[in-house]
This record gives structure tokens, C-alpha cells and sequence, in this order.
């Protein structure tokens, strides 16, 4: 059980405090039906029956003092009760079945033992001292002798599941409470991570068109300032600058695409990854004239998740190897063994030093979304050796 008790407005448990008023009615309706022996102070005996109705509204929170005078002053109005009411045998039942539900609301475990204890111990002193005042014969005393205990046992039973029954439905509801609590913390670090990779991923595709598409029309500009100076006095030296200014243009275009790639949500468009990868190695051959090997062994359909992964590793792969490596072969390996899905991307490049440039967006991007799947990322490389690129993925 949690420590912290249940919040409540009033009353946690509306059909609990209608069985309350049910109670309580039967038990003020016992002093006013007809009977042979009137009660001595009716109207004064429903009067605390009332009020210990009205106590019901609002149950105490906060210190623990508060609790206790409150379940004293419970206890104080039925034994007012008791000794005023000329019915009390049929009374006391109800009203301690009402204690103990509220104990229940109020106090922790511990409490609830003690207040059960005290309502039962209370009802049979009061209840053997009524039988004790009534005058028979020998023989109806023995024959009535067991009353006593088959009624004690009766309301024991009856405290008994009551008790059970309320630390049922308290312990369902506080599981409840944590659950919902649980999930809003789980919805708030979703959002969290959500927006954090967001905003990593702008910053990434800001770096590069800072980088990339920011250099490539730099370089247009210029080309085409020297082509306009040109234009009179060297018409074929301007053809040329014209020249290498369309193709710097090209390359804008270019990168300007696989920056509007990268910002879609759903980068496959409903593709298999096996066609994705392969747009991409028809990309890289148009940017670079150099054509990627890309072999695939799959058994099966992939998750949207996983193919988003392995699709964005291979795109930030080539991206690096296309700005870094200035390599001539590249192969793409993708494929099942062992139930897990390796990736493996491999370049002849001019590779980097791990101890040095393993903290850069790009890999630390293709590591983060490894991890997310519950995979592993490995980088091999050195200067002038190329890289290698492994990922692995549990499969379900």
C-alpha cells in the first residue's frame, strides 16, 4: 500500500456513502416503528444518528490528530446512541459497519485493524450487558444462552469483509491512481524526447544547408559575378564559369532535396526499405558517379520503426561519405542471421581517427536511433583505411 492517503472531495465513494444513508435510515426507522416497550428519547436518539450521518460528508485529511478526534467523536455519538435508544441491538450493527467503512477511507492499515478491533469489542460489551438486564427463567437463560455469540460472531464476520472488501476497493483505486500517474509521466517524457529529438534534428539540417547548400551558392554567386566580367572581353572564359555554375547549381538542388528528404515524417513513403535504400544508392551515383554495392537477404517484412532506422543510418552514412570520404567503393549489406537484422556500410574512403570524430551529429544520431530499437553500434576506422559502419537489431 502507498503511504500517502487517498484525496478526496467529500466522499471518494459515492456508493458507499448511499449505503451509509441506507444504513442509517434502517437504523433510525427501528425507533419510531410500533412496538410493545417506546423508546425513551426517540426524536433525541435520530438526532444522533443524524449527525453521525452529516460526519460522513466530509471526512478528515491532513494530520493524523484530525483522524483521531474524528473517529472519537464517531464513537462518542454511538454509544450516545446506545444508551438512549431502546432498540440498540438492532441499531449498533449499522452504525458499526459505518465506522468501520470510514476508518477504512481515512486511516492506513494499521488504524483500520485497531478501529475494527474497538467496534467489535464495543458492540459485545454492549451486547452482553443487554442480555445480562434481562430477567428470565433458568431454563429460557439456557436456552437463549447462545443469542450472545451467534451474534457477536455475525457482526465479527460482517466487520471482517467489510474490512476486506474496503482494502480491495482502496488498493484498486490507489493502483489506478499510480497508473495514471505513470502514464502521464510516461506521456511527458515521450513529449520530452519527442521534442528533443525535433529540435537535434533541425539542428542538424541547419548545419548542414549552413555548410552545404550555404557554400555550394556561394560559390554559384561568385562564378556568376566572374562570368557577367567576362562577358565582353573572354566569352569563352565566361561559358566556362557559366558552366561550373550550372553544376554548382545542380548540387544545391540536390542537397536542397535530401534536406526536404530528411524533414519528412515518413521518409519510406510507403516504400520497403529495400526499394528506400536503393533510391538512395541512385541518389549517390547522380551526385557522385560513384555507384554504391547494395545486397539485401530479408525473410521477412519489417516494422515502420525499424525500416525508418536502417533508412536513415544508410541516408546519414552516404550523406558522411559523400561530404568526407571521398571513397571509389562503397557496399551496403543488409540482411538476417541469428534472429537479429544486421547493417553493415562500408567505404574505401580516407576514414578518421574514433578517438577524435565520434561525437558528430551524424554518428551520434546513427547510434541514438541503434540504441532506441535495442541494438547495437559499432564504427570501425583510421585514417587512410576507410570505415565500417555495423548495426545489429533484435528481431521479435
Amino acid at each position: 500500500m502507498i503511504s500517502r492517503p487517498i484525496r478526496f472531495e467529500n466522499h471518494p465513494f459515492r456508493f458507499l456513502l448511499y449505503l451509509e444513508w441506507i444504513l442509517l435510515f434502517v437504523a433510525a426507522l427501528t425507533e419510531v416503528l410500533p412496538s410493545h416497550r417506546l423508546p425513551r428519547f426517540p426524536l433525541l436518539t435520530i438526532s444522533y444518528i443524524a449527525a453521525f450521518g452529516v460526519m460522513g460528508l466530509r471526512l478528515p485529511t491532513g494530520k493524523q490528530i484530525y483522524k483521531i478526534l474524528y473517529t472519537a467523536l464517531e464513537v462518542f455519538l454511538l454509544l450516545l446512541t446506545a444508551n438512549i435508544g431502546s432498540r440498540a441491538i438492532r441499531t449498533f450493527p449499522s452504525l458499526y459497519t459505518i465506522l468501520v467503512i470510514r476508518s477504512c477511507l481515512i486511516f492506513q492499515v494499521p488504524g483500520r485493524l485497531v478501529v475494527t478491533g474497538l467496534a467489535f469489542l464495543l458492540f459485545l460489551l454492549r451486547l452482553l450487558q443487554r442480555f445480562s438486564r434481562i430477567p428470565a427463567s433458568p431454563l429460557v437463560q439456557e436456552r437463549f444462552r447462545f443469542v450472545p455469540f451467534a451474534l457477536a460472531v455475525s457482526l465479527g464476520l460482517t466487520l471482517v469483509f467489510v474490512l476486506l472488501f474496503m482494502n480491495a476497493i482502496i488498493a484498486e483505486r490507489q493502483s489506478r491512481e499510480k497508473l495514471a500517474i505513470a502514464n502521464e509521466k510516461l506521456r511527458q517524457y515521450a513529449l520530452r524526447i519527442e521534442n528533443q529529438a525535433t529540435l537535434q534534428e533541425r539542428n542538424r539540417i541547419a548545419r548542414d544547408i549552413h555548410d552545404s547548400l550555404g557554400h555550394s551558392l556561394t560559390a554559384l554567386n561568385l562564378q556568376l559575378e566572374t562570368a557577367v566580367k567576362l562577358s565582353s572581353s573572354d566569352p569563352n572564359k565566361a561559358k566556362q564559369f557559366l558552366a561550373r555554375a550550372k553544376q554548382l547549381g545542380s548540387q544545391a538542388l540536390q542537397e536542397v532535396r535530401q534536406s526536404v528528404a530528411a524533414l519528412r515524417s515518413d521518409p519510406l513513403q510507403g516504400q520497403s526499405v529495400e526499394q528506400a535504400i536503393a533510391s538512395l544508392v541512385e541518389e549517390f551515383r547522380c551526385t557522385t558517379g560513384v555507384t554504391p554495392a547494395f545486397s539485401t537477404h530479408l525473410s521477412h517484412l519489417l516494422s515502420v520503426e525499424l525500416s525508418t532506422a536502417i533508412y536513415r543510418i544508410v541516408q546519414e552514412a552516404l550523406t558522411n561519405i559523400c561530404k568526407y570520404a571521398d571513397a571509389t567503393e562503397i557496399n551496403i549489406q543488409l540482411g538476417i542471421s541469428a534472429a537479429k537484422l544486421y547493417l553493415q556500410i562500408q567505404d574505401n574512403g580516407k576514414g578518421f581517427d574514433l578517438e577524435r570524430n565520434t561525437t558528430g551529429f551524424g554518428l551520434q544520431g546513427m547510434r541514438e536511433r541503434t540504441l532506441a530499437l535495442g541494438g547495437r553500434f559499432e564504427i570501425d576506422s583510421a585514417p587512410g583505411a576507410g570505415c565500417q559502419i555495423k548495426a545489429t537489431f533484435p528481431l521479435q
